[in-house]
């Protein structure tokens, strides 16, 4: 029998995912199900960079008061930090078994200790943290297959219906954001997926 497929459409450049970061896996192993992982690259499921300009100021108040609710630090990183790399990376950590490891610890990183993900310097810090092989990040950054991978997961996404991130898609339903997950919750409870 299939086990319910849980898809993750998740973006490195989202202060939303770094609030979902902090507990996301954990929860989530309360449920039979299988996590898909969906990582997105560049723009991809973020504001487009105009309205990203008039949003920051306004993000990053919100954000702040999550941070100061859920007991974190909140430093963003440079404007400029292109989540591309870390995206590509977290294909190599999940294959390694690392991803929960590979994102918290990359999200910390990015926003509690406002670093650039985009750098590899940066990266290879992450992956010694967490013992991921840094030729294997090395790979994955020059990874044609996982450049395309990005692609396709955002052409997804797209096609499911969903407009930004952290999103959660579970057959037809899309919960949208960090403070969805309780929604999610209740939907895979509903469903009778909680692990007794």
């Amino acid at each position: 029998m299939n086990r319910t497929q849980l898809k993750v459409f998740f973006n490195f450049r989202s202060p939303y995912c770094y609030l979902v970061s902090r507990s996301l896996f954990e929860r989530l192993r309360a449920y039979d199900i299988e996590v898909e992982w969906r990582s997105l690259g560049g723009w991809d499921g973020r504001s487009a960079p105009e309205r990203a300009k008039v949003k920051v100021p306004l993000t990053r108040q919100d954000v702040a008061r999550w941070c100061k609710r859920l007991g974190i630090p909140f430093a963003p990183p440079p404007i400029t930090t292109d989540p591309t790399p870390a995206g590509l990376v977290s294909f190599a950590a999940e294959d390694a078994g690392k991803l929960e490891d590979y994102v918290v610890t990359v999200m910390w990183a990015e926003w509690a200790e406002g670093q650039d993900i985009g750098r590899v310097e940066v990266l290879e810090k992450v992956a010694g943290a967490i013992g991921l092989d840094t030729t294997r990040l090395k790979a994955a950054i020059d990874s044609r297959d996982y450049q395309r991978r990005l692609k396709d997961n955002w052409a997804e996404a797209l096609s499911l219906g969903v407009i930004g991130v952290p999103s959660f898609v579970v057959g037809d339903q899309i919960f949208w954001g960090n403070d969805r997950v309780d929604f999610l919750e209740d939907y895979l409870m509903e469903l009778g997926l909680k692990i007794a």
